[in-house]
């Protein structure tokens, strides 16, 4: 059980940067604890427009070596030009509730799987319908998000969103990983 309130609580926040036209992107996974304090940063690649996203996430996990972490938090689960992340599979095998966070509404990716990936849109498709549909929450009452999450309840994972966000709508860890993962990209590619 996660405890949304406690100072010592640990976020593994997990973001990525891609450009189409190159065949690697940048992983980036920060430890942040409640207070701020950001105590663990690992970084691997992913293939753009590939299907090791989830095995990504497995390698920070393992560079990392935490057993303090508390909750993954992800900046989208369909990442590096279509690369999904099995939200399930992550949390099977490390029974560490998550919550994946995005920020505009959408129609769905099927469509768009089908026209890019024909040799493989199928096992896409599959791992995307297993996702679950994303609820709408709002993260300090104010800004939209939208929101899946395996472990926790709404009520926890909006907490957790709240206690993380200290600007804006997008909560720190995801933002340091992020930048993380821009600045990388730019230093590799200009």
């Amino acid at each position: 059980m996660v405890s949304p309130h406690k100072k010592g609580i640990r976020c593994l926040g997990i973001a990525e940067s891609f450009r189409r036209n190159k065949e690697k992107s940048i992983l980036v996974g920060v430890v942040m604890r409640r207070d701020k304090l950001v105590d663990g940063i690992a970084v691997t690649t992913i293939t753009v427009g590939g299907l090791d996203a989830t095995n990504g996430v497995f390698r920070i996990l393992e560079m990392l070596n935490r057993k303090d972490i508390s909750v993954i938090m992800l900046n989208g689960c369909i990442i590096s030009w279509f690369n999904i992340i099995d939200l399930n599979e992550i949390y099977n095998r490390t029974n560490i509730p998550l919550i994946c966070v995005t920020y505009e509404e959408s129609k769905g990716i099927e469509k768009f799987i089908v026209k890019y990936f024909p040799n493989d849109y199928k096992r896409r498709i599959q791992i995307y319908r297993r996702l679950g549909e994303r609820e709408l929450v709002y993260i300090k009452g104010q800004y939209p998000v939208y929101i899946r999450f395996l472990g926790l309840n709404k009520e926890e994972a909006r907490a957790i969103l709240n206690n993380f966000t200290f600007s804006g709508k997008q909560p720190e860890p995801l933002k340091l990983a992020n930048n993380i993962a821009r600045a990388i990209l730019k230093s590799l590619y200009g």
